[in-house]
């Protein structure tokens, strides 16, 4: 089965990619193979949203899904 899930890059992940993503993955995709597709690594991820929820990079997309992606910020 096909999912439709989106994508939303923030701060330096938009460097040379989009800010949002629109993709049809198959069934069983997990956010850790969007971070391999975006050739993004894991370790700099900062916040990962799913829906609005933090967790873990292991979990499942849904039909639906938003994906929201954001690295460390700076401060001072």
């Amino acid at each position: 089965m096909v999912i439709n899930i989106e994508v939303r890059l923030f701060a330096t992940f938009r460097e040379g990619r989009e800010k949002k993503y629109f993709l049809r993955l198959l069934e069983g995709t997990s956010i850790l193979d969007i971070l391999k597709m975006l050739n993004i690594d894991e370790k700099e991820v900062s916040i990962m949203l799913l829906n609005g929820m933090d967790g873990e990079s292991d979990r499942e997309l849904s039909d639906g899904d938003v994906l929201s992606l954001f690295p460390p910020v700076g401060g001072g």
